[in-house]
């Protein structure tokens, strides 16, 4: 039989609506429970008959997006903000349940401050297809937004709160600035987290941003998953009819690792190749320089041993004479591999001075002990073979730096310990104290 629409009452509505909702909850935010009073389909399993709300809005949305894993525990501290309403409230969620996406429709009724009414929906196959697509085709627009949030200095307050990860909306919620400060602290890395509070204080965003400006800065802040990644944190204050008085500001959070990785990955590149000797790949002569002054000056302030040795190759002039520079260069870049290698695990660093000359700084090594370095180095030299220019052999000097040392008075006495292992007739190691 055919009804018109006014033959609908709405006892009729509410009884469709009872039948064909899949789940309808009452919570008690006061007392953070809520009651199941009817689920089917996806939340027989999904929703248990009662427990905690916090829990429930932890199930519901505060999981990595596609993904059933649980965001990281200092995120934690947002979820009751995505749990208080003042008024009625709709989203479209994402819920993974046996590793199946489900697109639910939510709402929510508040039946005054502390009684809310939860609908869940699930929606159809075609339904949910066309929200994954369109939500795809937003998130890769906007994927490298991850926070964002609108703040009230004078009234210390914050409202339109989005953490993209968890959800595309946004969240009217009534957490404090200065709370919210203290509360994502936990989130920075701890080297950083000095220049965060530095710049999200108040006072300072008040006299350093003018209305209209924007500021922002760079630092590690750890992701949903708990992982330390490179954002960008802006401040952009808003300009108002009184600018004086008003403090208002957007607060973003943008996603900048990949190309942070790869900024310092190539910065690091570059680096090696300003601190390195072209030749043979071992520190240049500033680079190794330095070194010595920091050695110095560790011997200063600690009781660390830390020794010096000056390395010549003898003859070498003969080598470029009789085969020319390109065996020469050979020569060097082969007598540096030998030296570079013996010392790989013996905490010590290598450079050329200049020439045929190498140095190497020798850490947690009194004279002995680098005596000893030097005399099994001398030996490998000589047992090696150099092709072309066949048998090589080095005269070492070697010194450790003492308390009272400056730059001159530690490279001195290794050059003059150099210079009576060249004058004792070569390929040996002579020490100076």
């Amino acid at each position: 039989m055919e009804r018109n629409i006014e033959s609908f009452t709405k006892e009729d509505i509410d009884s469709f609506i009872a039948k064909n909702v899949d789940a309808l909850l009452l919570v008690d935010v006061n007392a953070d429970t809520y009651k199941t009073i009817k689920k089917g389909g996806l939340f027989d399993a999904f929703l248990e008959e009662g427990g905690s709300y916090h829990d429930l809005i932890e199930k519901l949305w505060f999981h990595l997006s596609g993904k059933i894993d649980k965001i990281t525990e200092n995120y934690q501290v947002f979820v009751p903000t995505y749990g208080k309403f003042s008024g009625k409230y709709s989203k479209r969620l994402k819920i993974l349940e046996n590793d199946t996406p489900h697109a639910v429709q939510m709402t929510i009724y508040p039946i005054d401050e502390n009684y809310y009414i939860i609908i869940l929906d699930e929606l159809g196959n075609s339904e949910y297809m066309q929200d994954f697509l369109t939500n795809d085709k937003v998130t890769t627009i906007q994927n490298t937004y991850l926070f964002s949030m609108y703040i009230d200095l004078f009234k210390d307050s914050t409202s339109s709160l989005s953490i993209t990860e968890i959800s595309d909306d946004t969240v009217h919620s009534s957490i404090k600035y200065s709370e919210w400060r203290l509360m994502i602290v936990n989130m920075i890395w701890p080297d950083d987290r000095a220049t965060f509070l530095e710049r999200t204080d108040p006072e300072y965003l008040k006299s350093h941003l003018m209305p209209g400006r924007t500021s922002s800065f760079d630092c590690l802040m750890q992701n949903l998953e708990g992982k330390f990644i490179w954002v960008k944190l802006t401040f952009s204050r808003a300009e108002t009819n009184n600018a004086e008085e008003d403090f208002r500001y957007v607060f973003m959070v943008q996603d900048i690792n990949e190309n942070s990785v790869q900024l310092m990955s190539t910065l690091k590149k570059y680096e090696e190749l300003a601190l390195k000797d072209a030749l043979t790949e071992v520190f240049n002569h500033g680079r190794i320089e330095t070194e010595i002054y920091n050695a110095i000056e560790i011997i200063h302030r600690t009781d660390r041993k830390i020794s010096l040795m000056m390395f010549d190759i003898d003859f070498f002039k003969t080598v470029n004479d009789t085969f020319g520079h390109a065996v020469g260069d050979m020569t060097l870049k082969h007598f540096a591999y030998l030296i570079r290698h013996y010392f790989k695990n013996r905490n010590a660093v290598v450079g050329r001075w200049g020439g045929e000359e190498f140095v190497a700084v020798c850490y947690d090594s009194d004279l002995e002990k680098a005596k000893e370095y030097a005399s099994e180095i001398k030996d490998k030299i000589e047992a090696d073979d150099f092709k072309v220019a066949g048998k090589i052999t080095t005269s070492i000097g070697v010194t450790e730096i003492v308390k009272n040392d400056d730059f001159n008075m530690a490279f001195e006495r290794m050059d003059k310990a150099l210079y009576k292992a060249k004058s004792d007739g070569r390929n040996c190691v002579r020490t100076e104290e």
